[in-house]
């Protein structure tokens, strides 16, 4: 039986390639936006003016957010920019619910002029762990 190079190194190849995934992926994460934790987030917030934008989906948001925090879902980022034009000076600091959109909205901000992103790490979870204020609607 006649073997091929790709079948006897298999395990190679596919660990050539995952390795190389995991070498990538810091690099493409952090082009989006700096994870900060609660202390700083509260710090950019109280001392330099930041603004706490959620990209929650509504349900999220009504269910308890920050207070005086900007409510955009990340599905609306790309068209609702304008509303917040005017912090593109200011730090931003995303809330979320871990997964991708965090990412997803800093990357649409970074490519739209905001340079001071910034995703709160853990997100809304890490905010309530805390027992940081929430506001319900």
């Amino acid at each position: 039986m006649e073997s091929t190079f790709l079948q006897d190194n298999m395990f190679f190849i596919i660990a050539a390639i995952v390795s190389g995934g995991m070498l990538l992926f810091p690099m493409i994460s952090r082009s989006a936006a700096k994870e900060i934790n609660v202390q700083q987030a509260i710090k950019l917030i109280n001392y330099e003016n930041a603004l706490v934008l959620d990209v929650r989906d509504d349900g999220e948001f009504a269910e308890g957010h920050l207070p005086n925090s900007k409510h955009i879902p990340v599905e609306r980022i790309n068209d609702r920019l304008q509303e917040i034009e005017k912090y593109k000076d200011n730090p931003i600091v995303i809330i979320f619910r871990p997964g991708l959109r965090a990412g997803h909205a800093a990357s649409v901000l970074r490519k739209n002029g905001f340079n001071k992103v910034y995703n709160l790490s853990g997100g809304i979870d890490f905010w309530k762990r805390d027992n940081m204020p929430i506001v319900r609607k």
